[in-house]
């Protein structure tokens, strides 16, 4: 027996919470930046490589040993 008939209804999927509230070819709004390595001093970029390649170099240290 077959079943034929169309489905003439739409589908609505949800993908989230909230739909999107803009067009497929416009971006996503800006969101916030909290943190950014862009906008430290140069002083500070060169503490954190220190500090880092300091720490890289005592895990090299520890493996060798």
């Amino acid at each position: 027996m077959a079943h034929s008939h169309g489905h003439s209804h739409p589908h609505h999927h949800s993908h989230g919470p909230h739909p999107h509230s803009h067009g497929p070819a416009s971006p996503h709004p800006a969101q916030p930046v909290h943190w950014s390595i862009l906008r430290m001093t140069l002083a500070a970029r060169l503490t954190g490589a220190v500090a880092i390649s300091a720490g890289l170099w005592a895990v090299v240290l520890l493996a060798m040993r």
